[in-house]
């Protein structure tokens, strides 16, 4: 049986290709933290979309993230999320790395709905930076 985040992961790696960051933001916890590179965090929806805006414009507009190999350890209404993550776009003088472990939690708000709380592309990388 797959884990209804994969569903809700595939409706936000699509919204970031089609760059409709008003529909992502439906997907994050009003207080999320995203990586938007080490040492860079957007705090709360608004940072986020923002960042996500620019995150576009620095890959010409061409990001496409999807999902490799998925694991989700869930306990209660909170679940981590550990993926690889790909990053195709095209841009030749990129500085980070394409293809990630990335690491999400993620809440299931009152409503029954999944809701990313901590967006981390980055993973333990951010360990070493």
């Amino acid at each position: 049986m797959e884990h209804e985040l994969k569903e809700v992961i595939k409706k936000c790696d699509l919204a970031i290709k089609q760059e409709d960051f008003d529909t992502l933001m439906n997907y994050y916890t009003n207080n999320a933290n995203l990586v938007v590179k080490p040492g860079t965090i957007a705090r709360g929806k608004e940072e986020i979309k923002k960042a996500f805006i620019a995150i576009a414009k620095y890959f010409n507009n061409t990001l496409v993230p999807t999902q490799g190999e998925m694991i989700f350890l869930e306990a209660g209404d909170t679940a981590l999320f550990i993926s690889q993550t790909l990053l195709d776009a095209d841009k030749n003088d990129n500085d980070y790395s394409m293809e990630r472990r990335a690491t999400y939690v993620f809440r299931k708000n009152s409503q029954g709905k999944w809701l990313c709380a901590i967006d981390n592309s980055y993973g333990t990388e951010l360990i070493n930076k």
